[in-house]
């Protein structure tokens, strides 16, 4: 595996496989990797001949400077993990190098998409997404990139903003990859004690319980209430949000319409980590 620090390293290096036609695939992460990464590094290698991996932890997406301090950054591990997946390129570059006009503005209308959900709760970290991705598309110039369903609403912000840009790249989405119990990978997990990760079980049961539920005509608004109890009567969870919304826009709904997709999708506090979920409801 080739790693590279710098912007123009790694075009120089992608000048040679671009000359030769080969396609070219990005995995952009902020490291802390796990199995859920690596599914992404395994879907990318389908679909190219050269996969890129990217870690950077992007200030601009953080709303809290004390959560940028305490993220995780264990590089030696994220790339025994990357060369044991057969990752080809890996790009470390540090904050310098991608912001390098410390005066640097960015805005992208993205419409409801940067206001509801995530975006209601963490102001401008789309804009900051948009931001680091927009350049690391860019740098790479790729063919395919690959993201993960768990991070739905990212996902359709960034396939926004590719449309918006008017970029010649396939969007991947991966599933989630979860434990044998059902919980959802997140280096966020490794917050939670035995019990928590337990508890946090509580999220895939619901979701689970709903798409049942959705297959089976249920309305709307019971399903609602179907997650919502659940969730009160497993104790110790703090429901932030619960919601069923078309895929596209995320706009919540209350009818379905039969040539439309759906998703549910759930954010909760256990142990005072904060854990995002998602299930496609009619794929």
């Amino acid at each position: 595996m080739e790693i590279f620090n710098t912007q123009n390293s790694l075009r120089t290096y992608l000048e040679t496989p671009r000359a030769q036609h080969q396609k070219i695939a990005l995995v952009p992460t902020m490291g802390a990797l796990h199995e859920g990464h690596m599914s992404l590094i395994s879907e990318a290698k389908k679909h190219a001949d050269i996969v890129v991996c990217s870690i950077f932890v992007n200030p601009t997406q953080f709303n809290d400077p004390k959560d940028l301090e305490k993220y995780p950054r264990p590089i030696e591990n994220d790339i025994k993990l990357l060369e044991a997946q057969g990752c080809d390129i890996l790009f470390i570059p540090s904050v310098e190098e991608m912001y390098p006009d410390t005066e640097e503005q960015w805005h992208i209308d993205l419409g409801r998409l940067d206001q509801i959900w995530e975006g209601a709760q963490r102001p401008g970290h789309f804009q900051g997404v948009t931001q680091i991705v927009y350049k690391l598309f860019n740098l790479v110039n790729p063919d395919v990139a690959c993201f993960g369903q768990k991070d739905f609403q990212q996902v359709m912000v960034i396939q926004r903003m590719i449309e918006i840009k008017n970029l010649d790249i396939q969007l991947i989405i991966c599933p989630i990859i979860r434990s044998k119990n059902g919980l959802a990978l997140s280096s966020r997990n490794a917050r939670l004690s035995e019990a928590g990760k337990e508890k946090a079980l509580i999220l895939s049961h619901t979701l689970q319980a709903v798409k049942k539920g959705f297959n089976e005509n249920v309305a709307i608004p019971e399903l609602q209430h179907i997650a919502e109890q659940m969730i009160t009567e497993e104790g110790e969870v703090e429901l932030e949000y619960f919601a069923i919304s078309e895929t596209r826009t995320l706009e919540r709904v209350e009818t379905v319409e039969a040539d439309k997709q759906y998703i549910a999708h759930i954010v909760a506090w256990i142990e005072g980590v904060r854990l995002i979920d998602n299930i496609l409801l009619n794929d």
